[in-house]
């Protein structure tokens, strides 16, 4: 488990760092290109990850994984927003200063996105728990989230503090 998790870490690192990379190489086809790659291999090891970990019976799998595709899906709403609301700041950040109007709406989105994640996370759990025992539940969950408790350490060493 431990190497499971230190490259799917590692993975997420890279990703991470090439996602708030500088916004002129993202026109560039072949890094596009290059990114969607590590998403889908990103996607991939994260779902090898978690089998891995959980271990279910056939059973138990029949009704995880539909669960787990739709909330990928749904954190993948999540994660446009977080990106939209980078790249505004990324924007007003390289214009030089960021308008107080700007960082207050930058401040009402962050929220609004935490709270929309946290909900998600309520919805799911309660889904993922219908469908494992409880401490599979627990143990998937856990695993969720060390993974977005790292892409937001990740972002956070990358984004510079509003001036």
């Amino acid at each position: 488990m431990k190497h499971s998790v230190k490259c799917l870490l590692a993975i997420v690192s890279l990703c991470t760092a090439l996602a708030t990379a500088n916004p002129v190489y993202a026109a560039d086809k072949a890094v596009t290109s290059d990114m969607q790659i590590l998403k889908e291999k990103l996607k991939a090891d994260k779902k090898l990850l978690v089998a891995t970990n959980l271990a279910l019976t056939d059973a138990e799998a029949k009704g995880f994984w539909p669960v787990y595709d739709s909330y990928q899906k749904d954190l993948g709403a999540i994660n446009k927003r977080i990106g939209a609301a980078i790249e505004q700041y990324a924007k007003e950040y390289n214009a030089g200063v960021v308008a107080d109007d700007v960082a207050a709406k930058l401040i009402n989105e962050t929220v609004a996105i935490e709270g929309s994640e946290a909900q998600l996370r309520k919805t799911y759990a309660a889904k993922v728990l219908a469908v494992l025992p409880g401490w599979k539940a627990a143990r998937y969950l856990q695993i969720e989230g060390k993974i977005r408790a790292l892409i937001r350490y990740e972002l956070a060493a990358e984004i510079p503090l509003v001036e």
